[in-house]
């Protein structure tokens, strides 16, 4: 479904990305981890074609991302992305924020493009609370209308850029939830995340990255448990660290 080849992209004389291959199959869930600064969130970018690459090649479902072409808006409407900071519509209601990209990108008949976000605020846990503004929302149930709202472009894969990084401790789990219910229904998924155990229990492939490339992937049980390469064990030594 998502298949990145050689991929390099520089901000000015730095080099962001240098070089990544990756793929993710049709139904199955990649996350990529590795400490801040890695690129990581720039690679999400680079495939749903919010920035542009200067070498290699990313295409989704066989067509080729570039932010360029006409096609650029084909690839935006089969891949959506979830952010880190929710990126709600404030002068919208959640139905209101959910029910914006059909109305104005597929051209959804009103009354359709209604009931399917009613389906889907529901979907995520939040049936009666169609109404309520996002600075009425706690910042779980934000996330829970922006992951509605992505799932209302009825896209083929869905990107997240660490969708739990913003919330309070106590609000992950929710968020979390929705996702693996995600996962178990077959989205296709990559997701940028620092939940190692999420990673573990729901990820088909983890790809652990540093210094803009890919230092390693394969199934979580194996890198998560026995990494091969010096960089995955210092990070994860670090990162699963027990407290006190």
């Amino acid at each position: 479904m998502i298949a990145i080849e050689s991929l390099r992209k520089s901000f000015g004389a730095h080099r962001v990305l240098d070089g990544i291959s990756l793929t993710v199959a049709a139904g199955k869930v990649v996350c990529v981890i590795g400490p801040s600064g890695s690129g990581k969130s720039t690679l999400l970018r680079c495939v749903n074609g919010l920035e542009a690459y200067q070498g290699g090649r990313v295409a989704v479902d066989g067509v080729v991302v570039d932010r360029a072409a006409p096609s650029i808006h084909a690839v935006r409407r089969q891949v959506s992305m979830v952010f880190q900071r929710f990126n709600l519509f404030p002068h919208r209601t959640a139905l209101g924020n959910v029910m914006e990209g059909p109305l104005a990108v597929l051209g959804t008949p009103r009354a359709e493009a209604e009931a399917q976000a009613r389906a889907l605020l529901a979907r995520v846990g939040l049936a009666g609370r169609e109404d309520a503004w996002p600075s009425a929302l706690s910042g779980g149930q934000q996330q829970r209308v922006a992951i509605a709202r992505a799932l209302a472009m009825r896209p083929k894969a869905v990107l997240f850029d660490e969708p739990t990084s913003a919330l309070d401790p106590e609000l992950v789990g929710e968020v979390l939830s929705v996702m693996r219910d995600l996962a178990r229904e077959g989205m296709t998924m990559m997701v940028v995340t620092h939940e190692m155990g999420f990673a573990r229990e729901v990820a088909d492939r983890v790809a652990f990255m540093d210094g803009g490339v890919v230092v390693e992937e394969g199934p979580p049980a194996e890198l998560l448990a026995a990494p091969r390469e010096a960089r995955t064990q210092d990070f994860l030594r670090r990162v699963l660290r027990p407290l006190g």
